[in-house]
């Protein structure tokens, strides 16, 4: 894992086989995996996310940071939004740093992300999300349920593709990284507060798979999640 010790105040802007539990597509397992083309130690957790890319009960998620781009290659897919997104989990567990590669499952449990065995465990123990109210589609629009609490309800807009990227300089120059279901829009749809909510939903571009996240703050727990 490649760590950068960045003050917080700074910052402005194949895996085994699927667990015993019933699989259940329309709420899955949230994995969250950080990382850029410029880190080294990236590559075998790229591995392993495109190998749960293939799992129903898993909603695998490609994020591709910024921090590395000024360090020999800048990231094809990288995003400050992403950034950001890592940050907030960072504040929101009290670390004052964030790190590549690193995985966050349903928003909260925090591994590393190369070690096939030790990210299944993860995903065991992190379950699916199971607090949180129902997420429907209706047409163009977005109906969530009644339940208790509040959350931000994320659009998470993502490449389901095989992508092979020759990378050409860096820690990584002369390798081709392949990625798959790399995020490409994260867009915050609206909260929710425990009523019955619609929201429209915004057209998706062409290629890409759309999948919604209830999220308790800002880096907190994954309630609810589903593809759409």
């Amino acid at each position: 894992m490649k760590m950068f010790w960045i003050p917080l105040l700074a910052l402005t802007g194949a895996c085994s086989t699927q667990s015993n539990a019933a699989i259940d597509t329309a709420n899955p397992t949230v994995v969250e995996l950080y990382q850029s083309q410029g880190c080294s130690s990236c590559p075998p957790a790229d591995a392993v996310l495109n190998a749960l890319a293939d799992r129903s009960d898993v909603l695998a998620l490609s994020f591709a940071v910024t921090y590395w781009d000024q360090l020999g290659w800048k990231d094809t897919f990288a995003d400050p939004a992403f950034t950001q997104r890592q940050w907030d989990y960072a504040r929101a567990s009290g670390r004052t740093y964030v790190a590549t590669p690193q995985m966050v499952i349903n928003g909260s449990g925090v591994v590393t992300g190369g070690d096939p065995a030790q990210v299944d465990a993860a995903i065991r123990r992190g379950g699916r999300p199971a607090t949180g109210p129902t997420i429907n589609r209706a047409g163009g629009s977005l109906a969530i349920g009644t339940g208790k609490g509040s959350a931000t309800v994320w659009l998470v807009r993502y490449d389901p593709r095989t992508i092979a990227v020759p990378i050409r300089a860096g820690e990584n120059g002369g390798r081709t990284i392949a990625h798959r279901n790399v995020v490409r829009q994260l867009v915050q749809l609206g909260q929710w507060a425990g009523a019955p909510l619609r929201l429209a939903l915004p057209a998706a571009p062409a290629g890409l798979s759309s999948a919604v996240l209830l999220q308790q703050g800002r880096g907190g727990t994954i309630i609810a999640s589903r593809r759409i």
